[in-house]
């Protein structure tokens, strides 16, 4: 299924010959969604993901006409107890791929190696509180998940924006796979994240998905049952989201 767009009940769904193409074309998206934000109020407030997914998308993003001192950027989740110098931080990918190439306003940055966690977890909570989101960047993990809400943590209905969760088998393997540990062992066991409720609350959600490895997420993110044995599927019911899917994502799909 290439140069193709659908959609299911609410979620929009547009698939492109490689992701090369996807990220440029969310990348403009984003734009305008950011520029308008700024056109109606003097500013915006954006997440961005990380993660192999979000290469192409980021690197298409920072091309685009915004302006960056009207934007405040928060970012979707960090592992516990790893410092910014660790070749996986999040902290330091979202630096290195964009932040201090295009220079924003403010950056809040979700501390996972915090000397007390949970102080962290509420301070993030209350800037997200006061900073209504515009625009969510994210991507959907090889287990379905959204963020770091792994289906046996995904709580559509969580009380809490920010939360500590233990990671499970499939998402560990997922990140030694995409090479930012040496081994399973080195990969983290928990990660503070957004909650679903907190990406739910976004305006708008754009979702970048591609690589053949995710193929099965994408069926059932759009085939399944809304639950939380597929956290991604919720996107199905938010009123502003497209998912962006290459050749490979998409691989699994019927015409």
């Amino acid at each position: 299924m290439d140069n193709t767009e659908f959609q299911k009940e609410n979620l929009k769904v547009k698939i492109f010959k490689n992701a090369d193409l996807l990220g440029e074309t969310a990348a403009v998206c984003v734009a305008e969604k950011l520029n308008g934000a700024i056109a109606e109020k003097g500013y915006a407030n954006l997440i961005l993901a990380t993660g192999a997914s979000q290469f192409q998308f980021l690197e298409h993003l920072q091309k685009q006409n915004i302006d960056w001192k009207k934007i405040t950027v928060f970012h979707l989740d960090e592992y516990k107890g790893i410092p910014e110098t660790h070749p996986a931080s999040f902290r330091k990918y979202l630096k290195q791929r964009i932040l201090e190439k295009v220079q924003p306003k403010e950056v809040h940055y979700l501390n996972g190696d915090a000397v007390d966690v949970e102080v962290e977890v509420l301070r993030y909570s209350e800037l997200l509180k006061s900073h209504p989101i515009d625009v969510a960047c994210i991507g959907i993990g090889e287990n379905g998940h959204i963020a770091f809400n792994d289906p046996p943590v995904a709580d559509f209905n969580d009380p809490h924006l920010v939360k500590v969760v233990e990671l499970d088998e499939g998402c560990r393997k997922q990140q030694l796979g995409e090479g930012w540990f040496p081994t399973f062992d080195d990969v983290p066991t928990h990660a503070l994240t957004l909650t679903i409720p907190a990406i739910m609350g976004c305006k708008h959600i754009s979702c970048v998905v591609p690589d053949e490895r995710k193929a099965e997420a994408v069926y059932n993110t759009l085939n399944s049952e809304i639950s939380t044995e597929f956290p991604s599927t919720i996107l199905r019911t938010h009123p502003d989201t497209i998912l962006y899917l290459d050749s490979g994502s998409s691989s699994k799909l019927n015409k």
